[in-house]
């Protein structure tokens, strides 16, 4: 196909990940799958993944520097724009390796709070995210790269004037910060008032590691239009809709997936966004189970929910995307089986179903539980509520 003449190029990466000996090579390679598909959601090209195996970091260039060697030999070679690690990098890193290979160079943290940047649309969102970036930065601005939506002139600047450059932007840096902070602290009151201003109703919300299909199922359970895409964090704003199920009202919140080495400032700075979650009398926990690593996922995303406060909260697991799940050799569908091995991997006070958002497989099942759930809460409110209302179910 050809490309029209305006079209933007994208930028090229490679990745960077270290292995020690407990970490087998599958896992290795899906964190570096997953880190290629947010540079994907970035706009960012992967063409090149470098691994080391090192039981611990290099205090100095996070990788050995035979290893660095050979990434500056490809990043050069091929012209290569960002290198991208799957770690967090010190301060103290991040400036030896941009001295090193003089690109551009982005850690897990600073490629999701990126991302994040690009997707947030309400005035919360971007402040929230905008604080935790900055927040972030403050302590690894480098004469090379300030970050600033603005690049510095020339690679070879030393002392002086860059130095001053760098105190200039860590003064705008904390002013901004300040500045934001007062902003949340506006809007969280904002909020707080309206969330009080529902009232007794029900609320519900739905959690999950990120692109399992939140957005998709909240659509479908809401009858109303949801952005959903096959990216990671479609989804940064918290959604809120109104659902009736059999006369009963209830509120439904989707709000943003979480993901692995989630940033700690992105967390403190979603706090108040993440008190749909938070203030919610009932989870709806989607799992991609077709993912090889969804065990994986589900203990990320429980221990966010502990992070937050939000860990012991009447919970539906809906295991979704079943028909992407291969039937086993004598042709039998695995759901059967999944059932009895996913009762021992859940809490007690838990329920279990599996669905196909896409293909609208076990979704009446999926209402059905959401509805009891919502029902059982619904009458510690409303005791009476029973009398004289007839229910279909």
């Amino acid at each position: 196909m050809k490309i029209h003449e305006t079209e933007v190029p994208k930028q090229t990466a490679v990745l960077v990940s270290l292995n020690n000996k407990q970490i087998p090579e599958a896992v290795v390679e899906e964190h570096l799958d997953e880190l290629e598909f947010l540079a994907k959601t970035s706009g960012i090209k992967t063409i090149k993944k470098f691994t080391q195996r090192l039981d611990k970091p290099d205090i100095r260039t996070f990788v050995g520097k035979g290893k660095l060697e050979d990434i500056k030999v490809f990043v050069v070679d091929k012209e290569v724009q960002i290198v991208i690690f799957d770690d967090d990098l010190t301060p103290s890193q991040l400036r030896n390796i941009e001295r090193e290979l003089k690109v551009k160079i982005y850690d897990r943290s600073l490629l999701i709070l990126d991302i994040f940047l690009q997707r947030a649309q309400t005035a919360q969102a971007k402040t929230q995210v905008e604080l935790a970036r900055y927040q972030y930065l403050l302590p690894r601005l480098t004469r090379m790269w300030t970050h600033l939506e603005r690049q510095r002139g020339g690679t070879g600047t030393r002392g002086g004037a860059g130095e001053k450059e760098i105190e200039t932007d860590r003064r705008m840096l904390r002013n901004q910060i300040n500045v934001l902070k007062g902003k949340l602290e506006k809007i969280e009151k904002q909020n707080a008032v309206q969330r009080k201003s529902r009232g007794t109703i029900v609320r519900a919300a739905l959690v999950g590691y990120t692109n399992v299909g939140k957005s998709t199922l909240m659509t479908m359970l809401s009858k109303s239009k949801v952005k959903a895409e096959d990216k990671l964090f479609a989804t940064v704003d918290a959604t809120v809709r109104k659902v009736v199920f059999n006369t009963i009202p209830f509120l439904l919140s989707d709000t943003v997936g979480f993901i692995r080495k989630l940033p700690t400032h992105l967390i403190e700075s979603f706090k108040s966004t993440l008190a749909e979650v938070r203030e919610a009398d009932i989870l709806i926990h989607i799992v991609d189970i077709s993912h090889p690593a969804y065990e994986d996922h589900i203990n990320v995303v429980n221990e966010t929910l502990k992070d937050i406060g939000a860990e012991d909260k009447p919970t539906i697991y809906v295991f979704n995307k079943i028909d992407l799940l291969r039937d086993n050799e004598e042709g039998e569908s695995p759901i059967a089986s999944l059932k009895e091995y996913h009762k021992s991997l859940v809490s007690k006070q838990s329920d279990i179903v599996f669905v196909s958002a896409e293909k609208k497989i076990n979704i009446p099942e999926l209402r059905d539980k959401i509805f009891q759930e919502v029902k059982k809460k619904h009458l510690t409110i409303f005791p009476n509520y029973l009398k004289d209302q007839i229910f279909y179910e």
